[in-house]
């Protein structure tokens, strides 16, 4: 087995980005997190010994009051710095928000200068009204040692960057930086969340990177439902009476599955991920961890909840507590409820085995702040091995 890579992860929340990138290849030496209840979370896991986070370190602070200079040489940093300044779902302050946490990311590369970085954010961040502070962080974490002054404006400290880049002036610390919003429901997750990446290679590592190409569609699932029926005879059903015109129609299924992306599989759906969990309305004794049943879910326009036979709508952690449509399950029936804990975790992809600890609430809004695990996986791998490539080649050239 290869040895991981050393890595630093910030706001780690419930760990869902670190998860991946640890299954990606990579072992990290600090990870950091200031909010109690995921540190509580964390610890928790690490306490019942599940594998994957027993052995991380964790800091317990704000990042702010962290330094980083002991870290200098690490393969990768990463994280997710708070989203809410920039969230659809949140104030959409941006900038001027204080939880906007990108100039300690930018920091934090500054100061460990490590090979790689991978950071993501809500899709909310690429909005028009951001397009200039989008530009901004993409051009501090490609040129991390131009520093903001003490009295300079952010737009003023832009400008320089952006002089600085058309010079065509590479030396210094620099990253050639990818950005793109990747859809999680085209790698697997039964969930539609987009998100944004920032994953960048420092200049002179050479890395010729790109992002991931989708494993899965919306297509292929539509397939599987609508021409071949796969999809119901796996779940042992009755497949529905007609299909659905808004969807599809019979004239383009009758074209048969080479219009749907062959070398794609099927978006898993919400069936999928909750198959072999019981209903928590009917097992009130449930022996599984984090499956309670929830009252008080309702529907209203805006928020009927996501359906059995498609990702789910993305889950969200909610400014001022769960926000019920996105995440309750709609019924066959037209009935609503909330998901579980359980149920939400398995949309985000985290194992069965990883518990959330605090009330439903506040394991609901970790859950909505986190990074699946298997999309973070993804993109992991990637990265390392791009290392891995340009480790072999000059481990090739100096024999």
């Amino acid at each position: 087995m290869q040895a991981p890579y050393s890595s630093i992860e910030l706001f780690v929340g419930a760990g869902g980005l670190a998860q991946g990138l640890a299954r990606g290849g990579f072992h990290p030496r600090l990870v950091a997190e200031w909010n109690k209840d995921a540190c509580q979370t964390l610890r928790e896991n690490q306490a019942r010994g599940f594998a994957t986070v027993q052995h991380w370190p964790v800091a317990q602070e704000d990042v702010r009051n962290l330094s980083f200079e002991s870290f200098e040489g690490i393969d990768l940093v990463s994280g997710g710095p708070p989203c809410q300044p920039f969230s659809i779902g949140g104030k959409h302050a941006g900038l001027s928000d204080t939880r906007d946490m990108f100039p300690q990311a930018v920091r934090a590369v500054r100061e460990t200068q490590p090979r790689a970085f991978i950071f993501e954010n809500v899709k909310g961040l690429t909005r028009p009204a951001f397009f200039n502070y989008f530009e901004y962080i993409r051009f501090q974490l490609q040129y991390p040692e131009i520093v903001q002054h003490a009295d300079e404006a952010w737009t003023a400290h832009l400008g320089r960057l952006e002089q600085h880049h058309s010079s065509g002036d590479r030396s210094g610390l620099t990253y050639r930086v990818c950005t793109e919003v990747l859809q999680a429901a085209d790698f697997g997750v039964p969930q539609k969340r987009e998100r944004i990446f920032f994953v960048g290679f420092r200049e002179d590592v050479g890395a010729e990177w790109s992002f991931p190409q989708a494993t899965h569609s919306r297509e292929q699932l539509l397939d599987a439902q609508y021409r071949t029926g796969e999809y119901w005879q796996r779940h042992e059903l009755e497949p529905p009476p007609s299909l659905p015109a808004k969807k599809v129609s019979k004239a383009s299924l009758q074209k048969g599955p080479g219009l749907f992306s062959p070398e794609t599989r099927a978006w898993r759906t919400v069936r999928d991920a909750l198959q072999g969990l019981p209903d928590p309305c009917q097992d009130v004794h449930t022996k599984w961890e984090n499956h309670l049943y929830v009252p008080g879910a309702r529907s209203y326009p805006g928020h009927t909840g996501s359906v059995l036979d498609a990702p789910s709508k993305t889950l969200k952690a909610g400014d001022h507590g769960v926000p019920g449509g996105e995440n309750m399950l709609l019924r066959p029936d037209g009935t609503v409820r909330y998901f579980t804990v359980r149920e939400s975790a398995r949309l985000q992809t985290f194992d069965d085995a990883y518990v959330f600890t605090g009330a439903w609430g506040e394991a609901m809004r970790q859950l909505g702040n986190a990074v699946p695990v298997a999309l973070a996986e993804v993109v992991a791998l990637s990265v390392a091995q791009s290392l891995r490539t340009l480790d072999a080649g000059r481990a090739t050239l100096s024999t």
